[in-house]
């Protein structure tokens, strides 16, 4: 099976340290990937090499079984699109000029919005329960009405693959939740990294854990998210339940001096 995502052998240092090592995985078309690990760990820096804000070195990334440097950075637009944590901008764009953004691969630098750029904007917005707020400010949104939007933004970007770091990291449990059920019904490829644990057991199809810059263990939440591993990578005591679906819930105890 030809993977959606891919990585091999990926390394990446800065002067003082090394931050990736011979890192491996692969995500495959329609699968919820998750990626966890303490602070430090290479998490973003992982994903940075995916959507090119670090250029990775030659025949470490594909994409679609595609060396990542032979494509344009507007083909690579075109395949992922990104999700960040919730932050502002410095212009106060409406609601429907932040979607609209995600048409800026398919146009040439200067070129207007098209009548379907709007309306696949529009589509998006409409996806998202928020067609009717378009002229609305983006600044004025709480942060899970911003993220809603960016999930939008990505609907209209059209890319089969969404790379999303720490998307609800700054939310409370009602959006993240939310945000996660929305995600997961787009049936798209998805790479996340994830800060809370349970919401990456409940939604992952597959986990990978990076410790040290390093895969430390990979495989179902079932499989990773147990007792033992918890205390190796994370540092915590905690109790592993099972719940009706199979799906591990954890309850933590406490901290691992």
């Amino acid at each position: 099976m030809e993977h959606k995502i891919e990585i091999r052998d990926l390394h990446y240092r800065v002067p003082t340290r090394e931050i990736l090592r011979e890192v491996s995985l692969q995500v495959d078309k329609q699968q919820f990937v998750g990626l966890i690990g303490p602070n430090g760990s290479g998490k973003t820096t992982l994903l940075k090499h995916i959507y090119r804000a670090l250029p990775p070195e030659k025949n470490t990334v594909f994409i679609n079984g595609r060396e990542i440097e032979s494509f344009s950075y507007r083909e690579t637009a075109r395949q992922v699109t990104v999700m960040r944590q919730e932050n502002g901008s410095d212009f106060d764009y409406t609601i429907l000029e932040m979607v609209l953004m995600g048409r800026a691969p398919y146009r040439k630098f200067y070129e207007r919005d098209t009548a379907e750029d709007k309306q696949i904007a529009y589509n998006a917005l409409r996806f998202m329960g928020m067609e009717d707020i378009a002229n609305q400010h983006f600044s004025t949104l709480s942060g899970g009405e911003k993220q809603r939007v960016l999930i939008a933004r990505s609907l209209a970007q059209e890319a089969d693959i969404l790379v999303l770091d720490e998307p609800t990291n700054h939310l409370d449990v009602h959006y993240q939740w939310l945000l996660m059920e929305v995600i997961a019904g787009l049936k798209k490829t998805v790479l996340s990294v994830f800060h809370e644990l349970n919401l990456a057991c409940a939604f992952c199809d597959y986990l990978f854990v990076l410790k040290d810059g390093r895969i430390a263990a990979q495989g179902t939440p079932r499989e990773i998210c147990t007792p033992q591993m918890l205390e190796e990578v994370f540092r915590v005591r905690a109790d592993v339940l099972s719940l009706e679906d199979g799906r591990p819930y954890i309850v933590y105890r406490g901290s691992i001096q």
